[in-house]
């Protein structure tokens, strides 16, 4: 009796759904590599564009992976390790080549402490991120290594967006230092922050989000610096809103336990 034939694969069809996600993972790890061979060169500007794009695949790989159920423990690791490069180490390097150098051995150890902090929020990630499903995932335990990625960038965005005249003469030499602190502790805190990856939007309102979405990135090609100087100071505005958000859901459902390790951690 013949042997019915069996179809020659490479890969199985579960690895195969693996690849794609894993693949923006690995664009957005050369996206923050090249960040800083921009900034070695002195083209911060386009070093800060490719902290965008890799925050962009980042945005995109999680995602993609849960819609074609591609995810994986690999893509998981990859995904922490890629924000640690693209998120940590690629800022604090790109603001030392263009401030901290000048602070010396100070400047080298503020970025340190910045990578590290970013280093310990990723492994509380790792940890936290088998929780079971609840109302605290509209909430990241701490600010996410993306935002605090492009806040420490803040003070050079700042500069090329044309808003230095609104500020009475900027001293960077405090201003960055600042930042990376600020950022560092918000890191490896457990204030709650928004996460806006569950925000449930009627039907009616489609069209108006999505023209708000293509509104927004239109004037970011266009407005670049200055449409991110004003997102960062909306973001950080929301901060102390999520924070107290947070707290009257939590009294709402009666939950009188102190502590809140279950808060979301995705990144």
């Amino acid at each position: 009796m013949e042997q019915p034939k069996k179809n020659f694969k490479i890969v199985s069809d579960k690895k195969t759904r693996m690849i794609l996600p894993n693949a923006i993972t690995l664009i957005g790890v050369c996206l923050g590599l090249t960040s800083i061979k921009f900034a070695i060169d002195g083209r911060f500007s386009i070093a800060i564009i490719a902290i965008l794009f890799a925050g962009l695949m980042d945005a995109l790989d999680g995602r993609i992976a849960r819609l074609i159920k591609g995810t994986s423990k690999i893509g998981k690791e990859l995904d922490s390790l890629g924000d640690v490069i693209s998120f940590g180490v690629a800022p604090a390097l790109i603001m030392y080549f263009w401030n901290l150098q000048y602070l010396e051995k100070l400047g080298w150890f503020i970025c340190l402490i910045y990578v590290v902090c970013v280093a310990l929020r990723l492994a509380r990630f790792n940890i936290n991120s088998e929780d079971e499903i609840s109302w605290k995932d509209n909430f990241f335990e701490g600010m996410p290594s993306p935002a605090g990625g492009i806040i420490v960038l803040t003070p050079l965005i700042i500069n090329f967006s044309g808003f230095e005249k609104f500020f009475f003469q900027i001293n960077y030499d405090v201003l960055v230092p600042g930042s990376f602190i600020f950022v560092s502790i918000l890191l490896i805190s457990t204030i709650p922050t928004y996460s806006f990856k569950k925000i449930v939007i009627p039907r009616t309102m489609t069209k108006f989000l999505l023209f708000g979405i293509v509104l927004f990135f239109g004037a970011l090609l266009v407005y670049t610096f200055k449409v991110l100087t004003l997102s960062v100071l909306i973001y950080i505005c929301l901060i102390p809103i999520s924070y107290f958000h947070y707290k009257k859901i939590k009294k709402e459902k009666n939950i009188t336990s102190d502590n809140d390790e279950g808060l979301e951690d995705i990144l």
